[in-house]
C-alpha cells in the first residue's frame, strides 16, 4: 500500500488531522513525533514540520527515508504576495523558490548551488488534485467554517489560485520587506518559511510533492494581526477539509 506523507506547519492542524486517523500510533524519530495510520483507507504518515527551512528539509528527510513514504502533501499558512491574492484565500504552489538563498557572484541569484536552478516544481497532477479539493472545499466555505466567521475575518468569496510560493528563514512582517520581495520575485503569490526546503528534498529523492497553504495575511506590517485565532478558526479548518475532500476524491491505494 501506498503511503502518504503529511506535513503540518501548525499544531492546530496537526491535531486536527490526528482526530481523523483512529489507529494512529507514535513514532519518535530525530526528536519528531510521527504518527501512522488511516485516514479513509490511505495509509498515511502525519507529523509537525517544524519552522524553518532547515528544520523543514529534516522532517520531510525522515519521511522518506524511514517511513518511505511515496507522496507527500503539505499544508500550513503564508503571507499573500500577488496580486488578488486575499485574506482567506487558499496558495496551491506549482513551484517554490528561497528567497533568501544568495551565493552571487559564484551563483546567479536565487539559484541553489549545485543544482543549476532557482525553482523546484511541485508534482503537476498532485497539485491539480490538491487544487480542485481545495475549489470544493471553498465553494462551501460558510459549511466549514461557519457564517461568523466568514464575517468576523471578512472573507468574502474566497478562491484558490496556483502558483509561483517563496521560502526564507525569517517571517516577512513590514510592508517594506513585502514590496522588496515583489520587485524581486514579482511572479510570487505568497511568502512562507518552509516549503522550498521540502520541495529541494522532494527533488532529490523523486518523491511527488505539493503544498496548499491558506492566505493568513498579506506579509506586511498588519502581518502578526488575530494570527493564532485565525489559525484556529480558519487555516486548520481549511486545511482539514481540503485533506479529506482530497482523500475522498483519490482512488484507494
Amino acid at each position: 500500500m501506498a503511503v502518504i506523507g503529511i506535513m503540518s506547519a501548525m499544531h492546530e492542524e496537526l491535531a486536527a488531522v490526528l482526530a481523523c486517523l483512529p489507529d494512529e500510533q507514535r513514532v519518535a524519530v530525530a526528536g519528531r513525533e510521527f504518527w501512522l495510520g488511516h485516514w479513509q483507507g490511505h495509509a498515511v504518515v502525519a507529523v509537525l514540520s517544524r519552522i524553518g527551512k532547515v528544520a523543514a528539509a529534516t522532517t520531510a528527510t525522515v519521511l522518506i527515508e524511514r517511513f518511505h513514504v511515496d507522496t507527500l502533501v503539505f499544508t500550513g499558512v503564508a503571507g499573500g504576495m500577488g496580486s488578488g491574492v486575499r485574506v482567506g484565500d487558499v496558495v496551491v504552489a506549482n513551484g517554490f523558490v528561497q528567497h533568501d538563498m544568495d551565493a552571487s557572484p559564484l551563483f546567479p541569484r536565487h539559484e541553489v548551488p549545485l543544482y543549476g536552478r532557482a525553482r523546484f516544481e511541485t508534482d503537476a497532477n498532485l497539485s491539480a488534485q490538491l487544487a480542485e479539493a481545495g475549489q470544493q472545499v471553498l465553494a462551501q466555505a460558510a459549511q466549514h467554517l461557519g457564517a461568523g466567521t466568514l464575517a468576523e475575518f471578512q472573507l468574502d468569496s474566497p478562491r484558490v489560485h496556483q502558483g509561483l510560493v517563496i521560502s526564507g528563514d525569517r517571517f516577512v512582517a513590514t510592508s517594506t520587506e513585502s514590496q522588496a520581495l515583489r520587485l524581486a520575485l514579482p511572479d510570487a503569490l505568497a511568502v512562507e518559511m518552509e516549503g522550498a526546503a521540502v520541495a529541494q528534498v522532494c527533488h532529490d529523492y523523486a518523491v511527488p510533492f505539493a503544498a496548499v497553504r491558506t492566505i493568513s495575511d498579506r506579509a506586511d506590517d498588519a502581518a502578526h494581526t488575530d494570527f493564532n485565532r485565525f489559525i484556529r478558526e480558519v487555516a486548520s479548518r481549511y486545511s482539514l477539509a481540503i485533506l479529506s475532500q482530497w482523500l475522498t476524491n483519490r482512488p484507494p491505494d
